[in-house]
């Protein structure tokens, strides 16, 4: 994995972020929410949904793609738009944008659901 911190910067409006591994390239958290991934050297790709994704269409952004098979699959996950990874005002706006997307997937509300469901209590046999 490359510097787990060489986002730090780049985020600093927005919040701490991490990165972990996943799936050949690194995912980036806030919290325990996935909002973005990193794929091919340093391209970012932000979750989005059928709002958020206009302003990425605008700037004519790229979605994450992989092959399945012989079939091209293409993500809700976009690339940003070069000119955010020298301004971390608006890339924290657009990051705010993904983590409400992400907190909203069906995923992500399961999880929720399960972090607060209290423990069943074990039975005790006599």
């Amino acid at each position: 994995m490359n510097d787990p911190h060489r986002f730090d910067d780049l985020f600093c409006e927005f919040g701490p972020i991490r990165l972990r591994r996943f799936f050949g390239g690194e995912g980036i958290y806030a919290g325990d929410t996935m909002i973005g991934m990193v794929f091919n050297g340093d391209t970012i790709y932000f979750k989005t949904d059928a709002e958020t994704r206009k302003a990425f269409d605008a700037e004519r952004c790229k979605p994450f793609t992989f092959t399945k098979g012989k079939e091209l699959i293409v993500t809700t996950w976009l690339s940003l738009p070069d000119r955010l990874y020298d301004d971390p005002g608006e890339l924290a706006q657009w990051a705010r944008g993904a983590l409400k997307v992400a907190q909203a997937s069906p995923t992500a509300k399961k999880k929720a659901r399960k972090a607060v469901k209290p423990a069943r209590p074990k039975s005790r046999k006599a």
